[in-house]
């Protein structure tokens, strides 16, 4: 299985992350092959598997290195992500994803809500097979509530022109954050960690998964659809108004409104000046800004866990956060 050519500089990860695609695949048996080939296309179609690498490193935190239990943890952990980006296209009505067509565009929405809904059963299953503490299971279920509860928020918002950055960092706080959260502490969890260590595992998570989903909506305004792997300004076109808009709109609310107001209907012009505007009033600046003050909030926390290669790769990762380009 081919990987994302960044953890070519982590080969012992690299491992790692070939034995957690495996154990999803292996996992992935059901008599709709149709449905059984739409997921291990997913599974294949290149994905950076940040939150699988995260919780193989906080596997390590404490003293009981269980590789296997870390490996199921892992594998669940990305599976409860590929069921989210499953019905994240379905609800934004997304065209691509990671630069291939979603599964309800070729298949239609219901087909695709189904196959998301396998994809929970898949997370529940390597957990109840694999783990040895019930409570990892109990706070998955919470943490998937709260995952649900940001993207209810999102539709909630969807065409609000009033948006603030409040709602947004609450909105990404449970739509993002708290999946890298999840990642971060379930490693920690399963390696024996103390609860004063799983807390920093947990704060880590929590504040990359913050900087994460910012610089990803950042990049839907500066990204090219080749770059990104899905459409540029497919957001604010569906009513989704991120952090580098909301901050250009401050003060300047009564430029955006003619434009954000036709919706579905804006026209290239249209976004080519709503980009403009972005640029003129620092939209992506502002934002950029603020995802370095989680970067460094989420380094902090790394330092207060215990030395070792593992927080190393760690803090490595995630000071390039603010880096990428795709």
């Amino acid at each position: 299985m081919q990987l994302h050519p960044m953890w070519d500089n982590y080969p012992n990860l690299q491992i790692d992350l070939q034995d957690v695609l495996t154990t999803i695949e292996k996992n992935v048996q059901i008599r709709d092959k149709q449905v059984e080939q739409n997921v291990k296309a997913l599974i294949h179609a290149g994905g950076k598997l940040l939150r699988p690498a995260y919780a193989m490193l906080a596997a390590q935190i404490g003293p009981d290195n269980n590789r296997d239990r870390a490996i199921a943890v892992a594998a669940a952990l990305e599976v409860l992500h590929m069921a989210t980006l499953i019905h994240d296209d379905v609800v934004d009505d997304a065209p691509t994803r990671r630069g291939i067509e979603t599964i309800h565009s070729k298949y239609g929405r219901n087909y695709a809500v189904y196959t998301g809904d396998y994809l929970f059963c898949i997370c529940f299953k390597i957990l109840s097979s694999h783990a040895d503490s019930v409570s990892t299971i109990e706070f998955n279920s919470k943490s998937i509530e709260k995952i649900l509860m940001g993207e209810l928020d999102q539709m909630r918002t969807r065409y609000d022109l009033q948006v603030t950055v409040r709602q947004y960092l609450s909105r990404i706080s449970g739509k993002t954050a708290q999946l890298f959260a999840l990642s971060t502490y379930s490693g920690a969890l399963q390696s024996k960690a103390t609860r004063f260590q799983t807390r920093n595992a947990w704060n880590v998570g929590h504040y990359l998964g913050m900087a994460f989903q910012i610089i990803d909506d950042v990049l839907d305004y500066t990204s090219s659809n080749d770059g990104l792997g899905k459409p540029v300004l497919n957001d604010v076109k569906q009513g989704v108004y991120t952090l580098p808009l909301i901050y250009a709109m401050q003060g300047n609310a009564h430029l955006f409104h003619p434009l954000l107001e036709k919706g579905l209907d804006m026209t290239d012009a249209d976004l080519k000046e709503l980009l403009r505007l972005i640029t003129k009033y620092n939209g992506v600046d502002k934002a950029f800004a603020l995802a370095n003050k989680y970067t460094k909030k989420a380094l902090k926390e790394i330092k207060k866990l215990p030395a070792g290669e593992y927080r190393d790769q760690m803090y490595e990762l995630t000071a390039s956060i603010l880096e990428r380009d795709i």
